[in-house]
Formats: C-alpha cells, structure tokens, sequence
C-alpha cells in the first residue's frame, strides 16, 4: 500500500471504528438486559456475537496493516453511548423504554454503516483488496441489524403508543385491536 493522506486517514478511521466496536461490547449487555420484549432482547445478545466478530476482522486488518488498534477514543460512539444509557437511567414504562433503546441502537447503526461505508473505500482506492472484502462484510453485518431493528419497532412502537399513562398494557390493547379489525 502506498503511502499517502488517505492511508494516515483510513488507519486513523480503522482505529476509531475499532473503539466504537469495543464501546459496544460494554453498551450491548445493557441494553439487552434493559430490554423488556424478549425479542429485542435476543437481537442485542445476537448483535453482540457479530460485533465480536467485527473486532476480530478488524484485528486481521490492522495485523496485515503492521498497525496498531489502539490510541484513539472515538467520540462520536461515546456519546451515542451515553444518550443510551440515559435513556435506560430515566426508567420510562417498558413499552418506551423498549421503542427508545431501538431508537438508540439505530442511530448507533446507521453510524456504524457510515464508518465501514467509508473505511470500505478507501480499502479500495489503497489497494486492500483483503481489508475491502472484510469491511464490506461487516457493512453488510450492520445493515442487516438496522433492518431487524425496524422490523421490531414495528411491533414495539405500536406497545408505545397504545400504551396509557396509567400503565395500560399496551399489547393487549394492540391484541384487541387486531380482534376488532378482523371481525370488521
């Protein structure tokens, strides 16, 4: 690989990606335990495996690269973070809280697959044909949760809004009302 501005950047990039990623290691239990559907749940504890994964490749890219992961504190996750748990800190119903931690998980996501959009690039501008296919896994990783995170929000957010201040449960209001539009 030559050298050049872009690869200062893509190693620079590469170590921020790679503190975001462990940031998550530490945020994802909690909010897997945070989480009330046991189906939001699961796809934290999933996720985490994936971003394990996403670790390691990120490990092989920076052994072919003869870098180092460390020496960067990414900032943008650490605050993405933090809204995170002050979400979970403000002990909203469990239907809210459940349709705020999607909220947050997808805003971690969508930076997560703006990251490896771009770090994917410059892989191949530099010739890293590797790191590329690599980079373009984990984006592919990435999108895909963002997708199952819409796809529980669905379900979720329709707890939320059907649920009342008086602590109503919001998912047998949703069965009722599914009752009353097939008998319509």
């Amino acid at each position: 690989m030559k050298s050049s501005r872009l690869k200062h950047l893509y190693i620079a990039e590469l170590k921020d990606i790679y503190n975001a990623e462990n940031q998550m290691v530490k945020a994802l239990p909690k909010m897997a335990s945070a989480a009330t559907s046991p189906d939001l749940k699961a796809g934290f504890e999933e996720h985490l495996e994936q971003t394990n994964g996403h670790i390691t490749r990120l490990e092989q890219i920076f052994k072919a690269l003869g870098e180092s992961p460390k020496g960067k504190k990414c900032r943008g996750m650490e605050g993405l973070v933090a809204e995170g748990s002050e979400l979970i800190d403000e002990n909203p119903a469990p239907e809210e809280l459940d349709a705020a931690l999607i909220s947050a998980a997808q805003r971690v996501e969508h930076y997560e697959i703006a990251a490896y959009g771009s770090v994917a690039t410059f892989a191949k501008l530099l010739g890293e044909n590797q790191a590329e296919s690599l980079l373009r896994q984990t984006l592919a990783e990435e999108k895909e949760t963002n997708e199952k995170l819409t796809e529980l929000s669905e379900a979720i957010n329709i707890d939320a809004a059907n649920a009342s201040e008086d602590g109503e449960d919001a998912s047998a209001t949703r069965k009722s009302s599914k009752a009353k539009s097939a008998r319509a």
